[in-house]
């Protein structure tokens, strides 16, 4: 027992890490056409149309709600929601992404009460289901592993680049793009943002697919464990994985970035959420959570504070 939570897990969901330890973990070595390869990719996704379209649905607290739809670049049919503030102008965006437990409505408590929010489900899930892609994160996660091209990740993470695109058609008045995912879509956040200008900031939390190598070792009951498994049973390591590290990609970031992290985390070891951060190449800052994919009694507290951080943060990157 670490940090006086009691589990029922058969490791140690701070891996023996102190905090020291964990600003210390160094990205992995990415191969020499990491960003090459990325850039690529991003020219060929965003020179496709997303086609964006919007239905009006009701109303919700705060926020006017809309039925949101755009095309990935193979042309499947992706969706998630739309909300506009209900009182007042929208002065920027947020799209915002969901961990691998999928989508099933927005997120009405978002802080910032003055953005245009965009919530894309992510292929294989909620509103974005895809024949081909399985909704659950053990199946999912392992889409395509073989074929860097194919992999699931990647092609989340065109779809994300298509979903900013489509923000920025239907509200090109609206400058400002930051990009917020949690887990699941913190790690596709980490892979996407330092290819695309439009996004401006980036909110990470508790974000996944950093760190290979680690991650194939250390103990999990996250995606990680899929991946454990396959290794096992193939008998080898995907070559796909170095050009899916989000602490490799993070190198080559420079938005800035706000990062909430655990220290305590069974489904996503810190080492690897770390070293997202400590490859970070912009400007970054840091809130250390208690943990991460566990409840614990100051969790509401600890979230009470991030979101309080987020406003002050956002105001600092506005003016």
């Amino acid at each position: 027992m670490r940090h006086g939570f009691k589990h029922g897990y058969a490791f140690d969901p701070t891996y023996g890490y102190d905090l020291a330890q964990l600003l210390a973990v160094d990205a992995p070595m990415p191969p020499d056409d990491f960003a090459e390869y990325w850039q690529v990719r991003h020219a060929r996704v965003v020179a496709h149309d997303p086609r964006p379209h919007t239905q009006f649905t009701g109303t919700h607290g705060r926020w006017r709600v809309f039925d949101f739809h755009f095309r990935g670049a193979d042309n499947v049919e992706l969706g998630g929601w739309m909300l506009l503030p209900r009182y007042q102008a929208a002065s920027h965006v947020w799209v915002i992404g969901h961990g691998y437990g999928g989508r099933d409505a927005p997120d009405w408590s978002w802080p910032l009460h003055d953005a245009a929010l965009f919530f894309p489900c992510a292929r294989g899930f909620g509103r974005s289901r895809v024949a081909a892609v399985p909704g659950d994160a053990a199946r999912h996660v392992l889409c395509g592993i073989e074929e860097r091209d194919r992999y699931v990740l990647g092609l989340c993470v065109d779809d994300l680049w298509l979903a900013v695109r489509a923000a920025h058609q239907l509200l090109p008045e609206l400058g400002w793009i930051g990009y917020a995912g949690i887990s699941f879509a913190g790690g596709l956040g980490a892979l996407a943002a330092p290819w695309e200008p439009l996004i401006q900031g980036v909110h990470l939390n508790v974000p996944s697919f950093g760190h290979w190598p680690l991650r194939l070792v250390l103990p999990t009951v996250g995606s990680g464990a899929a991946i454990q498994a396959y290794v096992h049973q193939h008998g080898h390591v995907p070559d796909t994985l170095d050009y899916y590290d989000a602490a490799s990609a993070a190198q080559f970031a420079h938005a800035p970035l706000l990062a909430a992290l655990a220290r305590f985390d069974p489904a996503v070891a810190p080492p690897g959420q770390f070293a997202i951060f400590n490859a970070w190449a912009g400007s970054k800052a840091l809130e250390v959570l208690s943990a991460g994919h566990f409840d614990y009694p100051q969790r509401l507290r600890e979230e009470l504070r991030l979101n309080r951080l987020l406003l002050h943060w956002f105001e600092h990157l506005r003016f």
